[in-house]
């Protein structure tokens, strides 16, 4: 029997008339290579919660993977656009600069790790922010060779692409791809030898790490090695902190500069502003970009002053990079997010949902693991008798809670984990109706499961 829900408000069936009328037109109009999880057509949305051109009310568990971290359409962030968007919208900061670039520039600067000089450029994507940060490492160095890390993501563009790990959808027949890219070896708990302990597994993959530095790649080659502190649409695998700043201080040792995406990981996702922070290291540049602004496009690269400079005048930056609509509305998020202690907020809700799930754990065997940082958490499913990838439950499970009302995505190299990334401004009835739901879907599709075994 379904709950009373207080929240979330589904028609029995789904999608509703005028969302069948949109796909329709959705499919005469748009390239079918843009994805689709679920077949929703937002007319509005607020704080956690997606209002539907049919009238359906669902909880948002993934805002809009991860730009949403303040919510959907903060008061303060639509007030600041506002205010911007009346004064101008648009001068090109190449062309006639103004000063919220300015401020943002020295605000990024003044929260991000590091204590050194710095200073940031701003663009327009998270892909462009990589693209960038790889633009500036190899101004600096003199030097070509980057360092990605197996099941990484670093964008869509060319050069975003030939970084990540992940072949399809996101490289499968794109090539050829950009030359002068290592794929590193990158730390997986989960699947930790059950001989070694933490500690010994965290030097193990440091190991491999400099034994890649003798097999694949020469140090001395090298611009930068590229990060995520947690991986993202990696599975959100939390590495060994002695692996992260075990690789730090090798890049150090060697002149390689150390580059951590925090595209995903940033503005309060994993409990601090910065996942860095949680790994103790600052970065000798960083990239910025989803929840920086609230859903509006822009990015930035921050870093060393010194490193920063190395670029020409005109050598990076881009038409549209830092518009003023995004710098207004990142300046009133990161006040929103201080002010209301949003990193503080991302461990209280990280630590429900992960509690939640673990307890679950003896009830439902195919949950494998439970892990996270702060309020970027997973679960991984797996076949409780052969330990494979659950890949067909976690399909169905996506698609049980949105007929349900709670949007979800999935995440990992085998499409094989639910991945959560709620707003930060969530409330607990609203995340606990929102877990209540997943559980009722995962019980209703592990019986009929059971049954289907039963019938064979």
């Amino acid at each position: 029997m379904t709950a009373q829900r207080k929240f979330v408000s589904v028609a029995a069936e789904l999608p509703g008339a005028k969302t069948k009328a949109l796909l329709e037109r959705r499919q005469q109009t748009v390239s079918k290579g843009v994805g689709n999880n679920h077949p929703l057509f937002v007319e509005r949305a607020q704080g956690a919660l997606l209002y539907d051109v049919d009238g359906n009310v669902f909880l948002d568990f993934v805002g809009a993977i991860g730009t949403i971290n303040v919510g959907h359409s903060p008061a303060e962030v639509v007030d600041a656009i506002k205010e911007q968007a009346e004064k101008y919208i648009h001068t090109c900061f190449h062309v006639g600069m103004y000063e919220p670039y300015v401020a943002l520039a020295e605000k990024l600067a003044e929260i991000t790790p590091g204590d050194f000089a710095k200073k940031a450029v701003l663009l327009n994507s998270g892909a462009e922010a990589v693209e960038n940060a790889v633009k500036i490492a190899r101004k600096y160095t003199g030097k070509t060779g980057i360092v990605s890390f197996t099941r990484g993501f670093h964008g869509r563009t060319l050069l975003g692409m030939s970084l990540t790990s992940k072949v399809k959808p996101y490289k499968y027949q794109m090539g050829p791809y950009a030359p002068a890219i290592y794929k590193a070896p990158f730390p997986y708990p989960y699947q930790r030898p059950a001989s070694m302990t933490e500690e010994e597994y965290g030097e193990f993959c440091l190991k491999q790490f400099e034994d890649f530095l003798l097999t694949e790649v020469a140090p001395e080659e090298l611009a930068a090695v590229i990060m995520e502190p947690v991986q993202g649409e990696g599975g959100f695998i939390v590495p060994p902190k002695s692996f992260v700043q075990g690789v730090f201080q090798i890049c150090k040792k060697h002149g390689i500069l150390f580059i951590a995406d925090e595209i995903q990981t940033g503005f309060g996702r994993t409990g601090e502003m910065f996942a860095s922070t949680l790994f103790e290291i600052e970065p000798d540049l960083i990239t910025l970009s989803k929840s920086i602004a609230a859903g509006l496009p822009i990015s930035a690269v921050v870093g060393k002053a010194e490193i920063m400079d190395a670029p020409n005048p005109g050598e990076i930056g881009g038409t549209y990079g830092g518009s003023p609509l995004g710098c207004a509305a990142a300046l009133a998020v990161i006040e929103k997010m201080q002010r209301e202690d949003l990193p503080g907020k991302s461990r209280v809700i990280g630590d429900a949902i992960r509690s939640h799930f673990r307890k679950l754990q003896d009830e439902f065997k195919i949950i494998g693991d439970v892990r996270g940082l702060g309020a970027m958490c997973a679960v991984e499913f797996v076949d409780p008798d052969t330990g494979k990838p659950a890949k067909e439950f976690v399909a169905a499970l996506l698609q049980a809670c949105y007929r349900k009302g709670v949007v979800l995505l999935g995440a990992g190299v085998h499409s094989n984990i639910v991945r959560f990334l709620t707003p930060l401004v969530i409330t607990e009835e609203q995340l606990q109706e929102g877990l209540d739901i997943i559980s009722e879907a995962m019980a209703e599709l592990s019986a009929v499961s059971a049954g289907a075994g039963k019938a064979d």
